[in-house]
């Protein structure tokens, strides 16, 4: 809990000494030129949200204990004239990689594995602290547009932000098409972890009811096709148990379905929690979304709550952290 910020006020010089969100440019290799937000809650939980990929969360650690996956890859931007097939794979890691809009899974129809959205770097409207709220919060805004002429695409207008002193990420995601034909919106929030966050003993939970788990990590098998649950509810939550403790939250109307994939071979060791928008057919190929017409809006939204506790019972929607 944060002490109110006129006594606060009275304690130190600047406030970003308790929570803060700094921006910076990342400069060496491969991720030089990206440009990320570090956010520093003071209560334990610190994440970077990498402006010059779509808004994603890179890292995310709680009380010093990394929970993200990071790839060889590191944080880079495709490299440009990459084969389309091979785009999102080239750029896969970290914390959070959003897939869409144009479509989600494997490559079919002329798109790309997961779209053409991911990475995309995006225009930063808005960063700080915002210690006046009735809630003191960390945040960000953005927007990001994947379009090309004759093909249309989307805007998508994204806020993150965490309460000062707390354990809690919340995304919200606002997508409407642009151009002048209608196009469907598909999603799917590619939440990615890894050692020390996932171990032998991790457990997923869906609503309470086991899923997935233990683990085998490392694994010495190839990774197996991925999962899918119907989330149930307004509210969706997926509890992960083990190294450490996640919790991830969503509304179900825009995002009714889990997908659950994982590689836990040696030299990779990832676990995909992944609420999407579109069912999946038998085939592969994902099930047939209504068409949104010019300037129509879909939004989504997502909390990630780190640190509870070992009862997947007690970690329900809505519940105040």
């Amino acid at each position: 809990m944060v002490l109110p910020p006129a006594r606060l006020r009275r304690l130190v010089g600047d406030l970003r000494q308790v929570g803060s969100v700094r921006r910076v440019v990342m400069a060496d290799g491969l991720e030089a030129g990206v440009e990320a937000l570090v956010f520093s809650t003071g209560g334990g939980l610190d994440f970077w949200v990498t402006a010059g990929r779509m808004l994603d969360i890179a890292t995310l650690s709680w009380r010093g204990v990394q929970l993200g996956w990071q790839s060889p890859a590191g944080f880079r931007l495709p490299p440009e004239g990459i084969d389309p097939e091979r785009r999102f794979n080239a750029g896969f890691g970290g914390f959070l990689n959003t897939c869409g809009f144009d479509h989600i899974r494997q490559p079919a129809g002329g798109h790309s594995l997961h779209g053409s959205a991911p990475f995309t770097p995006a225009r930063l409207t808005g960063h700080g602290e915002d210690w006046d709220a009735e809630e003191p919060v960390l945040f960000c805004e953005g927007e990001i547009v994947a379009w090309a002429y004759g093909a249309g695409g989307y805007r998508l207008r994204r806020r993150i932000e965490a309460p000062i002193g707390g354990r809690t990420i919340r995304l919200r995601d606002t997508v409407d098409v642009v151009g002048a034909e209608a196009l469907a919106v598909l999603a799917l929030y590619h939440f990615n972890l890894g050692f020390p966050a996932i171990d032998e003993t991790t457990r997923l939970f869906l609503d309470g009811r086991r899923i997935a788990g233990p683990l085998e990590l490392p694994s010495p098998g190839a990774p197996g096709p991925s999962v899918l649950h119907e989330a149930r509810g307004e509210w969706a939550s997926c509890c992960v148990t083990g190294g450490e403790i996640i919790e991830f939250r969503w509304r179900t109307d825009a995002l009714p379905w889990l997908q659950l994939w994982q590689d836990l071979r040696p030299g990779c060791g990832v676990l995909s929690v992944e609420p999407c928008s579109a069912g999946r057919r038998s085939d592969g190929s994902n099930e047939v979304t209504p068409l949104l017409a010019p300037g129509e809006k879909r939004s989504f939204a997502i909390d990630v709550v780190v640190g509870g506790t070992d009862d997947p019972a007690t970690n329900a929607p809505n519940r105040e952290t």
